[in-house]
């Protein structure tokens, strides 16, 4: 299948629209030429309502520790952005509910045999984790954080840049000082090719 078809036949995606409770909306950023990949969870209720991915405090937050600009952010031809789950998967008691698990089993491997230049790939969230470093599953965020040199230079844990995390980003001072730099050189490096 093209990519352009592939694309289309996504957004127009509704497999898990009866489980969603503002209906089916997918959000992603693609293009084949795209050389980094951020893999997260599934949009938030303020992605949802505007279509645009990691439109929040939380692509604020990201696009800070990328070290780049809105507009190189949103720069389809240099970064894709699939999360898990494609659309908001309502609320929980303590968040956003997990993705949806109709989602990846459906588009995921499709979308990424799409994208053949991807360089890094930036994992958020333990469902991500699970997909791209599943031998990986047992170990806690700070662990793999920590371990960060493994799969480095192709792939980073990161912990979700929500200000939700912000105790453990306390917790964790080394993460600001070891981590962000390697990664914004690493984004720049593949970008300015």
């Amino acid at each position: 299948m093209n990519t352009c078809k592939l694309i289309e036949q996504v957004s127009k995606c509704v497999i898990c629209k009866s489980h969603l409770p503002l209906g089916a909306r997918p959000v992603i950023q693609f293009n084949p030429n795209a050389h980094i990949l951020i893999a997260g969870q599934a949009p938030g209720i303020k992605v949802h309502k505007t279509g645009i991915p990691f439109n929040d405090a939380s692509g604020d937050r990201l696009r800070e520790w990328l070290g780049l600009t809105s507009d190189e952010f949103y720069n389809a031809n240099n970064i894709a952005i699939l999360p898990m789950g494609f659309c908001y998967p309502g609320k929980g008691r303590s968040g956003d509910l997990p993705p949806r698990k109709e989602c990846a089993p459906a588009w995921r491997e499709q979308l990424l045999t799409a994208l053949p230049n991807i360089e890094l790939t930036i994992v958020l969230g333990k469902y991500a984790q699970a997909y791209h470093l599943p031998h990986t599953k047992n170990q806690t965020l700070t662990e793999l954080v920590k371990s960060w040199r493994e799969y480095w230079p192709t792939h980073l844990v990161l912990p979700h840049p929500s200000p939700r995390n912000n105790i453990w980003l306390k917790k964790n001072p080394w993460f600001e000082h070891d981590v962000l730099p390697a990664l914004s050189i690493r984004v720049a490096t593949i970008l300015n090719k």
